[in-house]
């Protein structure tokens, strides 16, 4: 006989869960002594704020493929964690949510913290529920992984009454993830691909999502490199194709470069390979006429669901991602000139004019380009400064990018957190901008408790970034609530036990780095960077004006 705490966490084991994110609550003390036993197999990480825990949780499934666990208590703890759930949902990151509840009895009185859960996350996460038996643990559980973990990945919300905690059951634990195939692509629909692709004068691939093997992203690079067809990114999926490739031609997202632009309305056929055509991607859905593009529409995803869901397409290939990069057959393309162009305004892109600030960003992006390992991870949460490892960091095969799809303020900092638990060895660097780090910044604390300490940019210009530059193109010269009076972050960084450095010149940001990189406590630096340089090509001075010419 095992307690619903002990079944659950057995349960986890089983499935091969090895890491939990959370804080702890009274509500679910049985799961909470369950862990007890389990160090080595599934361990805990203790968080500082649920909204860290669900952000290191979301991060996790986005880096492994494998569910984050967050475990918080009810009422506050979940809506805490809120955000690391509609930030998974909008990365496709696969995680589930535990969360305790009242006991069942005190259900519908508005007992103390009580929420709904399925009320709350019902759109928000891929499911929502409450397991009110004790027995059905193992089922629902079950069914809650498999959901996160197919079709297009995502959050699943996991109510956990106290009373049903503690209730006992003779069910055994779950032994082993169900193995999930991904469904192939229909042969007719293969061939139908190829007639459209023949019939083309300017193909793009369009890629992204989750769910990507190695194999996979090898298939579809050698199939648009014998092609020579363009690849461009959607919204921080980046790190899925390698940017050094002669056919990636940039990224799809905030901010879209102009050459991007030109390269997906200057196609005549779309093959959008895993994407789910957000906002960003779309350039807030004006790239492309809506329902129907004028471009060909080729649309291949895992989940029906997403086929159709904006776009018209003139073809629908339901088909796991890898499984439809194994199928490709090699096309000798007569594109080439087309790609070359593409490539050629990506690597111009590359290239900026001197920033005016003390520290000059795009020189720095330049030196970690050239002193970063090949299998670094970078990560971000959201604001102008993003623009840095999103735009100007070619990501290789074996780098990753955690950056939040929800442009989610604090995301940074506890996403670095969760990559160097997952991997203690390797490189991890988080750019935040000085609010952004202040959302999360706690969590420096779970990181020396956890011992996964990574090197933190922030690039402090005394502002909240972006929403000044909106501000100074709607309203120029009235500045209302976007200017920030911040701490010593050398002095907190190094009171949580960091090696801790403030750098006021571009020059002497290599060596400050070399020592951030020797450092074994972890390092933050602290980035004296201009306000005035909001972006790469254009100052804060650059946009009032601009604006007050109307």
């Amino acid at each position: 006989m095992r307690n619903g705490g002990q079944l659950l966490v057995e349960s986890l084991v089983g499935l091969g869960a090895t890491k939990a994110f959370g804080v702890p609550g009274e509500s679910y003390l049985a799961v909470l002594d369950a862990l007890h036993d389990t160090a080595g197999a599934l361990d805990y990480v203790l968080c500082r704020q649920e909204g860290g825990a669900a952000f290191m949780a979301a991060a996790w499934g986005k880096l492994t493929g494998q569910p984050g666990i967050c475990m918080v208590t009810r009422g506050p703890g979940a809506t805490n964690a809120s955000i690391g759930v509609h930030t998974a949902m909008q990365d496709s990151a696969p995680m589930l949510l535990f969360v305790g509840q009242v006991a069942t009895e005190m259900r519908g009185r508005e007992a103390f913290q009580e929420v709904d859960y399925r009320a709350v996350f019902g759109t928000m996460a891929k499911w929502a529920v409450e397991i009110d038996q004790v027995d059905r643990i193992p089922e629902i559980l079950s069914r809650a992984w498999s959901v996160a973990t197919s079709g297009r990945p995502g959050p699943v919300v996991i109510a956990l009454p106290e009373d049903m905690l503690a209730d006992t059951s003779d069910m055994a634990p779950l032994s082993g993830p169900v193995p999930l195939a991904q469904p192939a692509p229909d042969a007719d629909a293969m061939d139908r691909l190829a007639e459209l692709l023949t019939g083309a004068a300017r193909p793009v691939i369009l890629m992204g999502g989750s769910g990507w093997s190695a194999e996979g992203r090898a298939g579809l690079q050698a199939f648009a490199e014998a092609a020579r067809i363009p690849v461009v990114a959607a919204f921080r999926f980046q790190d899925r194709f390698d940017n050094h490739s002669d056919v990636y031609c940039g990224e799809a997202g905030v901010g879209m470069p102009p050459h991007v632009k030109a390269v997906l309305k200057g196609a005549d056929l779309i093959l959008a390979v895993n994407v789910r055509f957000g906002e960003m991607t779309t350039d807030g859905y004006t790239l492309f006429d809506l329902p129907e593009m004028q471009q060909v529409l080729v649309h291949v995803h895992a989940d029906a669901a997403e086929i159709g869901k904006i776009y018209r397409s003139a073809l629908g290939i339901v088909a796991g991602v890898n499984a439809f990069a194994a199928a490709l057959e090699p096309c000798e393309g007569l594109w080439a000139d087309w790609c070359a162009e593409g490539r050629a305004a990506y690597l111009a892109g590359l290239e900026l004019p001197d920033q005016p600030s003390p520290v000059d960003m795009g020189k720095v992006t330049a030196h970690l380009r050239a002193v970063l390992p090949e299998d670094v991870v970078l990560t971000n949460g959201a604001g102008n400064f993003s623009v840095w490892p999103n735009k100007f960091f070619p990501f290789g095969p074996k780098a990753r990018l955690l950056a939040p799809q929800s442009g989610a303020m604090g995301y940074g900092l506890p996403a670095a957190i969760a990559a160097k638990v997952a991997d203690p060895g390797r490189c991890v660097v988080c750019f935040a901008g000085d609010g952004d780090f202040q959302m999360t910044s706690q969590e420096l604390a779970t990181a020396v408790q956890a011992g996964a300490r990574p090197i933190v940019l922030i690039l402090n210009n005394g502002v909240y970034g972006t929403i000044r530059a909106h501000q100074e193109r709607q309203f120029p010269g009235r500045v209302s609530g976007t200017d920030m009076v911040s701490p010593d972050f050398v002095m907190l960084a190094q009171a949580y036990g960091f090696h801790a450095e403030r750098v006021t010149t571009t020059e002497a940001f290599p060596e400050a780095f070399a020592r951030a990189m020797a450092s074994e406590t972890g390092a933050v630096l602290d980035l004296e960077v201009a306000a005035e340089a909001i972006t790469p090509r254009q100052t804060l001075s650059q946009m009032r004006a601009a604006a007050l010419r109307g």
